[in-house]
Parts: C-alpha cells; sequence; structure tokens
C-alpha cells in the first residue's frame, strides 16, 4: 500500500484554521486514578510532571511531554502529537498481529520508537523484496529512509506502543485515526472532497485562497509597470518555497530579500531591464 506525503512538499495549510481529523471511536482520558472513558475531541490526556495534558496536535508551539507515558497510553491506531513546518511526531498502537502497512514515503525520512511490545519490521528498495528483517521490541528504534519500502508488524500477544518521527511531516496537522480501518479509509476518502480533488488535504479552490497573498503582490507589481521576466522570476520562485514548506508571505519576504541584498544578481538584472 502506497502512502503519498501530506503537507510535503507543499506547507501545511491547516495552521490558520487547524480542523481536526477524527475519524470516530471512544477515547481515553488519562487521570492519577486511572483511564476513564470519554467520548471527545480531544484523544485522552498524559500525566506530565505534575500536569494533566490533552493529547492532541501541538504543533509549531514550544511543547515538551514525557513521550514515554504519552505512547503507551495511546489507544489509538495513529494520534499526530506535534506537526511543524519540517518535522511531525506521531503516536500509534498495534493491536497483536496488526500491522502498519506495506508504505513508501519518497520524500520522507521515518524514525519510530518501540516503547511497549514486540514486532518485526521489514524494509526494502522494492515493495516485492524486503531484504531488511529485522526483531524489534521495547526500546527499539527504527530508521527508514526516504524512498524505502517498510512495513512494522505487531507479534506480541499485547498493543504494540510506539511513536513515530517525519521528516518532513507525512499527515495533515491534527490527524487523528482511532483504527487502522479509520486510517484507510480517510486514505481513500482524501481523493476528492465534495466532488472536488484534493491535494494534501485541499481542494483547488483552497489552494487558491491559501496563495491569495502572492497572487495580490504580483498584481501589484503589474500595476508599478515592473517587467514581465521579473514578475515571472519572482512569483515562480516564491511558489517553488511554498512547495518546500515556507509560508506564502515568508517566501514573498525571502525573494525580496534576495533581490534588495543582492544574493540574486539575475533577480536584480531582471528588474532593472
Amino acid at each position: 500500500m502506497y502512502y503519498p506525503t501530506y503537507g510535503y512538499p507543499y506547507q501545511h495549510p491547516y495552521y490558520s484554521n487547524a480542523s481536526m481529523y477524527y475519524y470516530g471511536g471512544n477515547t481515553n482520558q488519562w487521570n492519577p486514578q486511572g483511564p476513564v472513558l470519554v467520548n471527545q475531541l480531544d484523544s485522552y490526556q498524559v500525566l506530565n510532571g505534575n500536569n494533566s495534558l490533552a493529547i492532541r496536535d501541538y504543533g509549531r508551539s514550544p511543547f515538551v511531554i514525557n513521550i514515554n507515558e504519552a505512547t503507551k497510553q495511546n489507544n489509538t491506531y495513529r494520534t499526530a502529537l506535534w506537526t511543524g513546518n519540517h518535522l511531525q511526531t506521531t503516536l500509534m498502537s498495534l493491536n497483536p498481529g496488526e500491522d502498519i502497512g506495506l508504505e513508501m514515503h519518497p520524500d520522507v525520512d521515518q524514525f519510530l520508537r518501540i516503547e511497549q511490545g514486540q514486532g518485526v519490521t521489514q524494509m526494502g528498495k522494492n515493495q516485492n523484496h524486503l531484504d531488511f528483517r529485522r526483531s524489534v521490541e521495547d526500546d527499539s528504534a527504527i530508521f527508514v529512509p526516504a524512498g524505502t519500502w517498510h512495513n512494522l508488524r505487531n507479534t506480541g500477544n499485547v498493543p504494540l506502543k510506539l511513536y513515530s518521527i517525519y521528516a518532513p511531516p507525512n499527515h495533515p496537522f491534527g490527524t487523528i485515526h482511532s483504527t487502522k480501518a479509520d486510517a484507510m479509509s480517510a486514505e481513500k476518502g482524501n481523493a476528492h472532497h465534495n466532488g472536488s480533488p484534493l491535494i494534501d488535504g485541499k481542494t483547488p479552490d483552497e489552494w487558491i485562497r491559501y496563495t491569495e497573498f502572492l497572487v495580490n503582490e504580483g498584481l501589484e507589481d503589474v500595476k508599478k509597470g515592473i517587467n514581465a521576466l521579473h514578475i515571472l522570476q519572482e512569483f515562480i520562485l516564491m511558489g517553488v518555497l511554498v512547495g518546500k514548506g515556507y509560508a506564502p508571505e515568508k517566501a514573498y519576504e525571502l525573494v525580496e530579500e534576495w533581490e534588495r541584498t543582492g544574493v540574486s544578481k539575475l533577480l536584480q538584472q531582471s528588474k532593472n531591464m
């Protein structure tokens, strides 16, 4: 099963209006006396020192948590804990006999750390020839290079608890998949939204709105009479930077700085044509 990357090479458009990706099922809230079943968006809480933190996506904010406890208390197949511009951490729990599913991330390096249970991981450059096979258990670390087919299966009799770090992010901000079936359903449903195709979680019109700032700045340059070659160079370059994870405003600021400081001689030359 091939999973394309989410949010890379594109900047996540979820940060300003971060909707949580929750796909049903009861969730757990934790307190010092043990788990209490509840039915709410925050999937559970974890004791973190003297505090109890709701587990949700804290991405792009400074954040500290007891990752061992959070991982072991997680009962969802996948919950995003922190999604930034260049890195994402998710918590995962695999039932006995369950696997993640054969997958490959073309542009994403992945790190997995086992905190409970035992399993087997397989990797290879060809999905039909996984020539790397290792047994894993509590405290095992798994490194998956970009472009490598891989799978992880729970071979024990208790849930396999782990956390996964993707660089850059691989799932939408706020992703919560209660079960593997939910994850697969979300994967299929991500192809279309109300009849419109989705690209990294956004419809074409949503992407247009996301890059509206750059369009407006380009129109202002046209009004100023700046030559077309320079405008095209600047805004195509800004689009490339947005594709690499920069927010449109930051991409604009960076390209303008390259021109102003002379870092890009070509931009200076085309503006003066």
